[in-house]
């Protein structure tokens, strides 16, 4: 999620250099409708073809699969709560769910939908926005839009939840002068390095989990960053009122990008979170060009080849 500003300001944005990469297998749809949703913003893979995506303001939880087309309602959410981005830990069968402006994060049985546990990461008194998670190194890690925070929640070997604890962030990404700051993060498969982006310096940092400390990665120029997903050295962007995701190639010391293609669709309408699937992208349409929350009236999964 990223500060909402007129999709006009951004019409006359020029893409710069690399492809833009449109088509889909045939045997994917190009779009899957959540069905009922009345907004949308995260979405994450499962086992095989499955994936998960949130509708924004309930906090409700579809699920499907990215073959057959198919979504369902998986997590009929309580009130009050809402659904940022997400992250699937497969081997505990876990759900891990952002919950926005009511400061909390929620882990959910990814076979059942049922409740494992309720996180109060931040107050929302003081300002708040829990907006992505990623699992690395034994826990999951939580952003804060507003807060130079990022909240470590343990997970056992047994897939038991633990009580969060709050990392202060130094050094550049702790810039809080955007309505939207830290927003998409991922990690190394060490879990030793995390990578955060910031929406409002459209760049991406690196976070030291242990110290808090961070370090831009140089030519990572990414405007309106918001989702992110990093695998085997390649980091895709999702870039949401640009309606397109760069892929970055990251140096092997995580210290420099250098853009390899940027992936468009004349599908996408304000995405904002993305997902992989073998050689295709899966990115949630947030619609946000409408109206905050947004007004329109249906709301879908795009998939892209991500190769």
């Amino acid at each position: 999620m990223r500060r909402l500003i007129s999709v006009f300001s951004v019409a006359a944005v020029l893409v710069g250099a690399g492809f833009t990469g449109t088509a889909t297998a045939k045997s994917f749809p190009e779009t899957i409708t959540l069905p009922g949703a009345t907004s949308a913003e995260g979405i994450a893979t499962g086992i095989g073809s499955s994936f998960f995506a949130g509708d924004l303001f309930k906090g409700d939880i579809y699920q499907g699969d990215l073959r057959s087309g198919l979504a369902s309602l998986f997590v009929d959410a309580p009130g009050g709560r809402m659904a940022v981005g997400m992250t699937v830990d497969v081997p505990h069968d876990l759900l891990l769910v952002a919950g926005g402006f009511t400061g909390q994060g929620y882990a959910y049985d990814a076979r059942t939908g049922a409740d494992v546990a309720v996180l109060q990461l931040a107050n929302p008194a003081l300002g708040t926005v829990i907006n992505d998670v990623v699992v690395a190194d034994g826990a999951a890690w939580f952003t804060d839009s507003v807060q130079p925070h990022l909240y470590r929640v343990p997970i056992a070997a047994d897939g038991s939840i633990g009580t969060p604890s709050t990392l202060v962030i130094t050094g550049p990404a702790a810039n809080i002068s955007a309505d939207f700051n830290m927003n998409g993060i991922a990690a190394t498969p060490s879990g030793k390095t995390l990578i955060v982006a910031h929406s409002g310096d459209g760049t991406l940092y690196t976070v030291n989990p242990e110290t808090g400390a961070s370090a831009a990665i140089a030519d990572a120029d990414v405007p309106f960053v918001d989702g992110i997903l990093f695998e085997a050295g390649r980091l895709w962007a999702v870039q949401n009122f640009l309606n397109q995701v760069t892929e970055l190639k990251l140096s092997s010391d995580l210290s420099r990008a250098t853009v390899e293609g940027i992936i468009t669709s004349p599908l996408f309408h304000v995405p904002t979170t993305v997902a992989r699937h073998g050689s295709r992208l899966a990115l949630v349409n947030a619609k946000f060009d409408t109206g905050f929350p947004p007004t329109a009236t249906s709301f879908e999964v795009v998939i892209v080849d991500g190769r």
